[in-house]
């Protein structure tokens, strides 16, 4: 089992890579994109933003689930696009996934809902539906490399904290589970 989950670990690597700039290179596996905030806020708009790339991780996602299920089962049913809008979370108020998942005319009935069905069982909604944990680091490093491609990770001091970045996030989470089990709550993580 833990060959399994070795197995299906993702990684990304943010680099900053501009002074005094939000701009961050994210290398994933071979692949290299770009984040960084809108110019409103502090950023230079060189790239979609983290919360932004949140909404294309489910969009993606969703479509390339109901393709593939689509393709299992002999549907010739030709591309799908999924619109995703999405509200972060505010006091009170829980983050909201806003999905349109388009399909050609000529779906019947039957492939439509089978398809609507799919679509909440890919991997992204099942994880920001799901129970969530984080394990979170803070490394004091001497210089933080953002060169390679290896993914190598910089030489570091054993010193640990944990981020309130991190605090945030799993109040946020406890919130949202409160909500969807209708005020019960269970221990994350």
């Amino acid at each position: 089992m833990k060959g399994d989950q070795e197995h299906r670990k993702m990684k990304a690597i943010a680099h900053r890579t501009a002074e005094g700039a939000f701009t961050h290179r994210v290398g994933v596996r071979q692949h290299e994109l770009v984040a960084d905030e809108p110019a409103e806020h502090g950023g230079a708009d060189a790239g979609p933003s983290p919360q932004e790339l949140l909404a294309a991780s489910l969009a993606s996602c969703t479509a390339v689930t109901m393709e593939m299920y689509a393709k299992r089962k002999g549907w010739d049913i030709g591309p799908v696009e999924v619109v995703c809008e999405y509200t972060p979370a505010e006091r009170g108020c829980p983050t909201n996934f806003k999905l349109l998942m388009r399909v050609p005319r000529g779906c019947s009935e039957e492939q439509v809902e089978a398809l609507r069905v799919i679509a909440a069982k890919c991997p992204i909604h099942r994880t920001l539906d799901g129970e969530v944990s984080f394990d979170e680091q803070v490394e004091l490093v001497d210089a933080v490399e953002t060169g390679g491609q290896d993914g190598a990770e910089p030489t570091s001091h054993d010193e640990s904290r944990p981020t309130s970045a991190g605090v945030a996030a799993r109040k946020l989470a406890d919130r949202a589970e409160r909500l969807i089990t209708g005020g019960t709550s269970r221990r994350r993580g």
